[in-house]
């Protein structure tokens, strides 16, 4: 049997739409940034979570919606505001 693993695909989809955010924005993109930006958008979306394969791209999650791109949009906007307003280093 292959060995399978519990993947939270928000974490991917979040990761993707803060990267290209937080270029666009200007404010630091350092890792420690980055992180508290997905902790935080994470931690106000729900999971998704798919059981697959090791070594498998997660797939057939529907995540193509508006609303979903409207919620991910907005908790990454929103966690963004808080990084930037109160950054974690000097």
């Amino acid at each position: 049997m292959d060995e399978v693993i519990l993947v939270n695909k928000m974490e991917g989809v979040v990761k993707q739409m803060a990267e290209q955010m937080l270029a666009e924005s200007g404010i630091c993109n350092c890792p420690r940034c980055l992180l508290d930006v997905l902790a935080l958008a994470l931690n106000s979306l729900p999971p998704k979570y798919v059981v697959t394969n090791i070594g498998n791209a997660v797939t057939n999650v529907d995540l193509d919606s508006s609303q979903w791109k409207a919620n991910v949009t907005m908790a990454v906007c929103n966690a963004i505001n808080v990084v930037k307003s109160r950054p974690r280093h000097s």
